[in-house]
C-alpha cells in the first residue's frame, strides 16, 4: 500500500501524503518520546520528520520498507533534537547489579491502565537510548534486525541496552511502586 501512495505523492498528489501520517504517526509519536521525554517536543519532531519525509520522497529508493526509512528519520531527528537542547540522558549505571526479578509482582494487583501508567513514569526515568530500546523492542515489536537497521546500533549494542533497560525498568519500577506495594498488601 505504501507504494501507491508513494507514487501518487511523487506524481503531485500531495494530499495523499496524508495517508503516511495517518499510519505513522503514533508509532513515529512513540520513538520520539521515548528518546525526548516531553509531549511537545515528541510533537515537533515528529512534525519535522513528516516534512523531511514528504521532502525526501523522491530519494526514497526502496531498498527497505517505508516505515523503516521514515522511523530512521524520526529517531534521527529525536536525537539531533535531544542534543540540541541537552535533554539526552545517557548516564551509566551505578546501582548495584543484584536484580531479584520475583519481587515485583505488579501485573496481579495493578489494572492495566495503571501499569501503563507506571511503566509510562519508568521509561521516562531511564537513559534516552535505553527508554528508544525498550519502546523499540516490546512496545513497537521490532525484530533486533529492525531496530539495527533504525538505529545504526550493532547487534550486541543493542542486546546490552536490552539487558540494561530490563535492570533500569525493574529499579524504576521498584521505586515507583514502593508505596504502591505497602498500599495493595
Amino acid at each position: 500500500m505504501d507504494e501507491l501512495y508513494i507514487k501518487k505523492v511523487l506524481d503531485g498528489d500531495i494530499d495523499a501524503f496524508r495517508y503516511f501520517v495517518h499510519q505513522y504517526k503514533d508509532r513515529a509519536y512513540n520513538i520520539a518520546f521515548s528518546v525526548l521525554k516531553n509531549e511537545f517536543d515528541a510533537c515537533d519532531t515528529v512534525q519535522e520528520a513528516f516534512i523531511i519525509a514528504f521532502r525526501k520522497l523522491g530519494k526514497f529508493r526502496g531498498r527497505s520498507k517505508f516505515a523503516t526509512w521514515f522511523y530512521r528519520i524520526v529517531i534521527n531527528e529525536a536525537l539531533k533534537s535531544s542534543k540540541k537542547t541537552g535533554k539526552e540522558k545517557f548516564f551509566t549505571d551505578t546501582r548495584t547489579n543484584s536484580v531479584d526479578p520475583g519481587h515485583i509482582e505488579i501485573k496481579d494487583n495493578l489494572s492495566r491502565d495503571q501499569q501503563k501508567y507506571y511503566i509510562g513514569l519508568a521509561l521516562q526515568n531511564i537513559p534516552s537510548n535505553e527508554a528508544l530500546t525498550l519502546t523499540l523492542f516490546y512496545i513497537e515489536e521490532q525484530t533486533i534486525e529492525e531496530i539495527r537497521q533504525l538505529t545504526g546500533w550493532t547487534e550486541s549494542k543493542i542486546k546490552v541496552l536490552l539487558h540494561r533497560a530490563r535492570k533500569s525498568m525493574y529499579h524504576e519500577l521498584n521505586i515507583l511502586l514502593s508505596t504502591e506495594k505497602k498500599t495493595l498488601y
